[in-house]
């Protein structure tokens, strides 16, 4: 999947202003997708979708990863499990002394040995032998340190895109309001709401459409601060795990109590510690999971344990057909049938459990204002939650939550 300037698309899918009438032909997919009929008039938004099933969905992911690597080829490729990785580069996590002899002298270049800041989390950069590709350097390196831990830098991927314009929101219940939010994604616009920002990855921060949309999101359902960590800056190989994992560091530093991510990759040993690490401090992850499908590969980080799971329903609360799947679910929020403010302050229409996510982020957040511990605060956002079941976890949760400002 290639990254849009500011904003990589799930579906490959490029934002449109709110009540326009539009023809979007889906790149590098080749028939497979076909075209997406956005027609808009007024209140309804019809879409004419080509994907059919989850296997079209399937299908559609390895593409879009294929097609990525191939236009990245200078800074990403596959590692030993065919996951897009930072081309090149390796991570050994806890390195002893005699690990890193080793691998120096099997012709790894140690790139940089340090510990994740704000977390407990000591891990070493490695460069692979020259002209070595990187799936045969990740298995020689796991021979020859057979008890180490060992990861490609995977890249996680944005999990929204944006169909045709939404009708008038829906007004919801009054609910509270408030609360602190960190969102690890792309750049968005200082002032405001925004309490900080930093970036992990080159020419970062700099704001992108799919912050901006989470941002505009989070305003609408009342979020008070907003701590923002751009992993993907002008970086074609951003929002790789070490990233990830620094920005975890930053929202514990800044001692923020919830993070949303709506971003989807592999499993990956950097990002699972680090999560496990900033959960043990008191954090609170909510994650999206994604928009590959029920039959794709399971969503990270939403399958980590522990990690709030977030799908994504419609205006009727169904699921979206799209929605993918982690190792479990927790709740559903909007994901379809709303609308945010892009960065041009023209309003947009959005589609994904990437829209989801920051909207469980805001009730968590509120709550947690509120409660003496993340135990009491999930037990308050489960008295709010409607709908409990299995596609929907615990329930729905800010069903009017439609319209960021």
């Amino acid at each position: 999947m290639s990254r849009i300037p500011g904003l990589a698309l799930a579906m490959g899918l490029a934002l449109l202003p709110s009540g326009s009438g539009a023809q979007v032909a889906v790149p590098g997919l080749g028939g497979l997708l076909g075209r997406v009929d956005a027609t808009v008039d007024g209140a309804l938004g019809t879409v004419d979708r080509t994907l059919r099933s989850a296997t079209d969905l399937v299908q559609a992911r390895a593409e879009r990863l294929a097609g990525f690597v191939s236009r990245n080829a200078a800074t990403v490729e596959y590692d030993a499990q065919r996951q897009p990785a930072r081309r090149g580069e390796l991570l050994l996590i806890d390195p002893t002394a005699e690990d890193l002899r080793l691998a120096a002298a099997s012709g790894y270049t140690v790139v940089a040995q340090e510990s994740i800041d704000g977390l407990d989390t000591p891990y070493a950069q490695l460069a692979v032998p020259e002209r070595m590709p990187l799936s045969r350097a990740e298995q020689a390196l796991r021979r020859l340190l057979p008890h180490a831990e060992i990861t490609a830098d995977h890249i996680y991927f944005p999990s929204g895109s944006a169909l045709a314009a939404s009708g008038s929101p829906r007004a919801g219940p009054v609910l509270p309001r408030g609360g602190t939010v960190g969102v690890i994604d792309g750049g968005v616009p200082g002032g405001g709401l925004v309490a900080g920002q930093a970036g992990f990855a080159s020419g970062a921060p700099r704001p992108s459409a799919h912050a901006q949309a989470i941002r505009s999101l989070l305003a609408g359902a009342g979020t008070a601060r907003l701590y923002v960590a751009d992993v993907y800056g002008a970086d074609p190989a951003g929002g790789n795990a070490l990233a990830i994992a620094r920005a975890l560091g930053l929202m514990v530093r800044q001692e923020v109590p919830v993070v949303s991510i709506s971003l989807v990759g592999p499993a990956n040993p950097l990002v699972r510690r680090a999560v496990d690490q900033a959960r043990a401090r008191g954090l609170i992850v909510a994650a999206a999971v994604g928009n590959d499908g029920p039959a794709a590969p399971a969503a990270y980080p939403a399958s980590y344990p522990g990690v709030i799971a977030v799908t994504g329903v419609d205006r009727q609360n169904r699921v979206l057909f799209e929605a993918g799947k982690a190792a479990h679910l927790d709740y559903a929020a909007p994901g379809a049938d709303l609308t945010a403010l892009g960065l041009d302050g023209r309003r947009v229409a959005l589609r994904g459990t990437s829209f989801a996510a920051p909207l469980v982020a805001a009730r968590i957040a509120a709550h947690r204002a509120r409660q003496a511990s993340p135990a009491l605060t999930l037990q308050a956002v489960d008295a709010e939650a409607l709908g409990r079941g299995p596609r929907v976890g615990r329930g729905v949760l800010c069903s009017g939550c439609r319209s960021g400002t």
